[in-house]
């Protein structure tokens, strides 16, 4: 008797945990496919270390065939689905098509960057959900004070140094309090090197919008002044209840009149589930796949889903829906593995998914962080040692590697240097594969991710 084939479509920190977890407790007693379009699980918290040059890019990405033992991992973006059929479509990182049936199939496509109906955004700003995305602002930032160091013009110079964050969530936080710190780095010592006039280097500006009354709205209004206060004292200009009503190559015009001159618009605005759920032809509520409390979906006991593509009932809030966070995606996906096997007769029982918060961090840089562990509110020194901390214990890998790169940027200067490798075009804001660089005129660009 052939062995029970389950598929599990998506290696972020639902399915990664998904398939661990299926690993751990089938040992061999079911065929396990991993389908993802990258063999690596990215640990997308760090990402912003990664665009700021304080980690190497590898540091965040950990390998799945490493870390997943007993697990056959398919490399493809899964394109359709076929209930009636149990088949996943996919097509393969050089353009082909495949197909993967299965007895059982867990859905942990995750999210992609969410769009607003704003005139040029899709085409000027870039977001902020994979490597390819993370190397380019990378780069960027490097060229833009490398290129305001060198022009006459004071205009154009201005507008190099001036860098615009769309969304106060976590990732723009972040992304604005490191990135203020690098481009500080970066701008005393090209004007080291290259001022003979003595003045004081002029400070590269970063603004940072939302539509928010507050930076980190979604979370407890003491974390959110901690956050606030870094900010303003790194510099960063934080405008609460203002966003963006165009976007040119010149600049973004603001909904409260004024024009910004810049060549950099980072859009964290925040995510949706993939569309690759909407076209199921299943309940959906705000694009996430409708599940029961065992993250089975209604009416199809062969098909599980979990993490940012589930609404899963949060049963420590009756009447709502788990948050789209790493921390529940994590346990959703191991939840489902238990209740994969289960549903195979190994294992026990089914159990629902019940978690309440732990608590949560947000790294603002150096010592700086925000964090309130069990409730607990913590700052400074503190928070930074507890936010670290976390993160290597979540690590599924190399977590020595990134210890190691934390020890090293604390003692060394950064290494700023533009090293090429991802253009301005290959990953736009509206791809449904952030992961993966688009190669111009190639058959294997990702599809464009669908409006709702």
């Amino acid at each position: 008797m052939s062995r029970p084939r389950i598929v599990v479509v998506g290696a972020g920190f639902a399915g990664h945990q998904a398939a661990r977890t299926l690993s751990q407790r089938l040992r061999g007693r079911a065929e396990i496919v991993l389908l993802n379009p990258t063999d690596y699980f990215l640990y997308l918290p760090l990402l912003p270390q990664v665009a700021t040059g304080i980690l190497e890019p590898r540091r965040i990405t950990v390998s799945l065939t490493g870390t997943l033992p007993r697990v056959r991992l398919v490399l493809g973006e899964a394109e359709s689905v076929d209930l009636a059929a149990r088949k996943v479509r996919y097509t393969d990182p050089e353009g082909g098509g495949g197909e993967l049936t299965y007895d059982r199939l867990v859905l942990a496509v995750g999210s992609v960057n969410k769009l607003l109906p704003v005139p040029g955004v899709s085409q000027h700003a870039h977001g902020f959900r994979g490597i390819p995305e993370a190397l380019y602002l990378r780069d960027h930032i490097t060229r833009q004070i490398e290129l305001a160091d060198t022009t006459d013009d004071r205009v154009e110079a201005e507008a190099r140094r001036t860098f615009v964050v769309v969304g106060a969530g976590y990732t723009g936080v972040e992304v604005a309090a490191l990135g203020a710190m690098f481009t500080d780095a970066l701008a005393k010592e090209h004007h080291r090197r290259h001022d003979t006039s003595g003045l004081p280097s002029r400070r590269p500006r970063w603004l940072l919008l939302d539509l928010a009354d507050r930076v980190l709205p979604e979370l407890d209004q003491r974390l959110s002044g901690t956050a606030d206060r870094v900010l303003r004292e790194r510099g960063v200009d934080v405008r609460p209840e203002t966003s963006v009503k165009e976007a040119t190559d010149q600049g973004v015009q603001l909904d409260d009149g004024e024009f910004v001159d810049t060549r950099t618009l980072v859009w964290c605005v925040g995510v949706r589930p993939d569309p690759l759920v909407s076209d199921l032809g299943l309940d959906v509520e705000g694009g996430r796949l409708v599940v029961d409390p065992q993250l089975n979906v209604p009416g199809h006991p062969e098909v599980f889903a979990c993490g940012d593509a589930a609404a899963v009932p949060d049963l420590t809030r009756p009447g709502k829906f788990t948050p789209m966070t790493a921390q529940h995606a994590h346990r959703q996906g191991k939840v489902v593995g238990h209740n994969v096997a289960a549903s195979l007769g190994i294992g026990g029982e089914r159990r629902p998914y019940r978690h309440n918060d732990l608590g949560f961090v947000v790294d603002l840089g150096g010592l700086k962080a925000a964090a309130n562990p069990l409730g607990i509110h913590l700052s400074g020194v503190a928070a930074g040692a507890v936010t670290r901390g976390y993160h290597l214990a979540a690590m599924p890998g190399n977590r020595i590697r990134v210890a190691a790169d934390w020890l090293l940027d604390a003692i060394l200067p950064r290494q700023a240097v533009q090293l090429g490798l991802v253009r301005s075009g290959a990953v736009p804001l509206d791809s449904s594969a952030p992961e993966l660089a688009r190669s111009p005129g190639s058959s294997t660009s990702p599809r464009p991710s669908k409006e709702e």
